[in-house]
């Protein structure tokens, strides 16, 4: 008998992964988590049916999340990481020696929980001393903090269920207003592809550009995501990701990644018109 694990990623596609087999399969306060084993991907796990990484390609969202807005601003040196519970931001985070303070704010306990235990590749870092762990709201959490943080990144789910409060308007409001006054914000930005998951990325270009003077979306290649075509969005007081690339400051630090590269990091923000045609026009909805 084959075991496979399917994934709608839209009303009439479906992606499948064959799987060795289960290797846990519980139930938070806020969601369901699953992980397996596969051949092709390694482990994965998944929250309520929706893939967050795999050991394959994990690297590539975490490279890039994290590796554009440190190269952008090599002084950042406050993080507030809200969601992330894989631990593969934190991961990247501290490979910069000039990071002071990372705070990461996950709702669910039990994510990170279960991917300490089973995903080390991602979760190794979470215990460093400069990473200060909250398990809350962190749609509460930044309301609390002024002009206080040199970057905020969102890893969060899918709008939905947990993740539904952190593409708001006033989410990113208070985003803006825990950032000191050089202060970037970077955060899943969505597929722009499948119907489904360009409206939410629309939303939340909209409410990007509402809140912050400087706003750019960039994109990556995820094969297990929705269309495998996903989108990061890039917010900032002060600095363009691109303008104020410092290339040669960042390569100076001898960072290995499998991903990122400041040559990558330019050609990221190059969109495609059909990209570019739904964020201008996402401005213009209500």
């Amino acid at each position: 008998m084959e075991l496979w694990y399917t994934e709608n990623h839209s009303e009439t596609v479906r992606f499948s992964i064959k799987v060795d087999k289960q290797i846990y399969a519980g139930k938070s306060d806020f969601q369901r988590i699953d992980v397996f084993e596969t051949k092709e991907f390694g482990r994965f796990f998944t929250l309520d049916g929706i893939v967050m990484i795999t050991e394959k390609d994990e690297f590539i969202y975490h490279d890039m999340i994290v590796h554009v807005p440190m190269a952008t601003n090599p002084k950042i040196e406050k993080v507030l990481v809200i969601g992330a519970g894989d631990g593969g931001t934190i991961r990247e985070l501290t490979r910069y020696n000039t990071i002071k303070e990372i705070d990461m704010v996950e709702i669910d306990k039990k994510v990170v929980d279960v991917c300490l235990e089973y995903f080390p590749i991602t979760s190794s870092k979470l215990k460093d001393e400069r990473v200060n762990l909250y398990f809350e709201d962190g749609i509460k959490f930044v309301k609390n903090k002024k002009n206080y943080y040199d970057l905020i990144i969102v890893d969060s789910t899918d709008p939905i269920g947990p993740g539904e409060g952190l593409f708001t308007k006033e989410f990113y409001r208070d985003c803006y207003d825990a950032l000191n006054e050089e202060g970037i914000l970077v955060n899943q930005h969505e597929s722009p592809y499948y119907e489904m998951y360009a409206s939410s990325m629309k939303r939340a270009h909209k409410r990007i550009k509402e809140s912050f003077p400087i706003g750019k979306v960039y994109q990556v290649h995820i094969p297990t995501y929705s269309s495998g075509h996903w989108l990061f969005g890039f917010a900032s007081k002060k600095y363009d990701p691109v303008k104020d690339l410092n290339a040669e400051a960042w390569n100076s630090l001898g960072l290995k990644t499998k991903y990122y590269n400041t040559d990558l990091h330019v050609g990221s923000f190059a969109l495609p018109n059909y990209v570019l045609d739904m964020l201008d026009h996402a401005c213009d909805e209500e």
